[in-house]
């Protein structure tokens, strides 16, 4: 969701209640008047993690005994197709961008990006266009402070506290969406598994869920500006031709009227970006894959 003042004044008051209900929260976004950039590479961190750092409250994140052997089980898999993609690029079977075909909506309103995501994502699988966002608002008890990482139990059996990935493998049975949270620097290990993770979803007709944390003097997506923006997008397919060094995500902002988000108009509906640079955006945070 983009990060307005107003918004922004809530989403702090919005998150001192959850923690103080919930013990887990939605992340607190902090006015960009008050944000500067930390030179986090002087001691080998990404750009902008020391500032992620500083202003975390979200608290200890856990998976469920069920996840984590899931998790184990779909990154095996994910190897696995990895490495089959790269074989069929070298025999020239692949080339150019892959797709699982989401369809892109814009946010109705400028804390919804989470409800337009998840509809994208959901509809890389089934082919399905034009759901209802208030639906999805509904189901993932999206707030003016937007749509949880962690800390909401949703009206779903089973629930985690993990709203994305509990709302999507309650549409879509069978999925088996997990989270994969990130440290504030991912590593090495961390931006290979992304790639693995989205050729995997990608080879089998289903999108990822991005959980952007984007913060002054670190890494943007394209057209956003250089100020903390909580923000989900749905990536939805890699580039053969670099073994999915660089990814393609839709972004909710995208046709977005200025008069809801002001900085809207230089935001596309889909974009390309290198792979490692959006997995540092969302570090901190992480994806539902």
């Amino acid at each position: 969701m983009p990060a307005t003042p107003t918004l922004l004044r809530a989403a702090v008051l919005t998150a001192a209640a959850l923690l103080a209900t919930t013990a887990a929260a939605l992340s607190p976004a902090v006015s960009p008047a008050a944000a500067a950039p930390v030179p986090d590479t002087l001691h080998g961190g990404a750009p902008g993690a020391a500032y992620k750092a500083a202003h975390d409250r979200l608290g200890p994140q856990r998976l469920t005994p069920a996840q984590r052997e899931r998790a184990a089980a779909r990154h095996a898999e994910a190897v696995a197709s990895y490495e089959k993609a790269r074989g069929a690029r070298t025999a020239g079977l692949l080339t150019g961008y892959k797709t699982s075909g989401g369809i892109q909506q814009p946010q109705q309103t400028s804390y919804w990006c989470g409800p337009a995501a998840f509809v994208a994502v959901q509809s890389a699988h089934d082919g399905v266009g034009g759901r209802s966002q208030q639906d999805a608002a509904t189901l993932l008890k999206t707030s003016t402070a937007g749509t949880a990482w962690y800390g909401i139990d949703i009206d779903v059996p089973g629930a985690t506290g993990y709203p994305m990935a509990d709302a999507l493998n309650y549409r879509l049975p069978g999925a088996g969406y997990v989270p994969n949270a990130l440290p504030y620097t991912p590593t090495a290990a961390d931006k290979t598994a992304f790639r693995q993770h989205i050729v995997h979803n990608t080879d089998n007709d289903y999108a990822i869920a991005g959980n952007a944390w984007e913060v002054p003097g670190g890494p943007h997506l394209v057209g956003h500006p250089n100020i903390e923006i909580f923000h989900w997008v749905a990536i939805d397919g890699y580039d053969t031709d670099t073994a999915a060094a660089e990814v393609e995500y839709l972004d909710p902002v995208g046709g977005v009227s200025t008069s809801v988000v002001s900085w809207a108009g230089s935001v596309p509906k889909s974009a390309h970006i290198s792979s490692d640079t959006l997995t540092t955006i969302m570090g901190g945070r992480g994806y539902v894959w």
